[in-house]
């Protein structure tokens, strides 16, 4: 049976009770994933292409990943870090080879690779615009390299940016760590943060995602629980 191996960051990371609410995208796509498919997650806080590489993480999902499992690849958060020499890589430069060190990981062991851009951070400039230079070129690069490299691309940026601007600034609070104060007990004072997610919005990225994984069809159309009834989970 085939299994889905994740490398990424904090969007992505599977969270426990520690940080609860928080909730990451890897987590919320099991609802979309047959249940004997196993999810594999290295996802980590804070990483880029360059520190998770520098940090022999893809190393470890190298000696693990088989013929025929997958390799979801999901970075641009960190890569774009300028003021942080350990992160930072340069979106058409050292973050496309990076990428492309990824891809040979996953082929070198015939398992699949697919791209998957970053999630749109929730930055609205007012109820209808969000900040147009969210991750810069980093989305763009990724998908120029899956063209170059033939890897399958879901394009979560695009899809999560239209998803943010038809539930609006205000309606889209509920999906992101906007807490009051005193509301869990891990975060006494609050917390407004437009980057990491709740249960809620990991379910609802996480279907995006897999709305994605249904358009790629083929195999990857085989991963889903009813892929023909996805979209009745995805209404806004």
């Amino acid at each position: 049976m085939s299994r889905i191996f994740w490398a990424g960051d904090s969007t992505v990371k599977e969270n426990d009770f520690t940080t609860y609410p928080q909730t990451g995208i890897g987590q919320g796509i099991r609802l979309f994933i047959k249940k004997e498919i196993e999810i594999i997650n290295h996802a980590e806080n804070g990483r880029s292409t360059k520190s998770f590489l520098d940090e022999f993480r893809l190393a470890a999902i190298y000696n693990d990943i088989k013929e025929d499992d997958f390799l979801f690849i999901q970075f641009g958060h960190n890569d774009s870090k300028i003021e942080d020499p350990s992160r930072y890589t340069k979106a058409f430069g050292d973050y496309q080879e990076n990428l492309e060190k990824f891809v040979n990981a996953a082929r070198n062991k015939m398992a699949h690779p697919v791209f998957i851009t970053p999630l749109c951070r929730r930055y609205f400039v007012d109820e209808t615009h969000l900040e147009e230079k969210i991750h810069g070129d980093y989305p763009k690069a990724m998908i120029e390299t899956g063209k170059k490299l033939k890897v399958p691309v879901i394009d979560l940026f695009s899809m999560s940016r239209e998803f943010l601007l038809k539930v609006g600034d205000e309606g889209s609070k509920r999906y992101f760590m906007h807490l009051a104060p005193d509301e869990y007990s891990n975060y006494p004072d609050g917390l407004t943060d437009n980057t990491h997610l709740k249960y809620e919005g990991a379910v609802a990225f996480g279907g995006l995602v897999a709305k994605g994984l249904k358009e790629l069809g083929d195999i990857y159309w085989n991963l889903l629980i009813e892929p023909e009834r996805l979209d009745i989970g995805l209404k806004v």
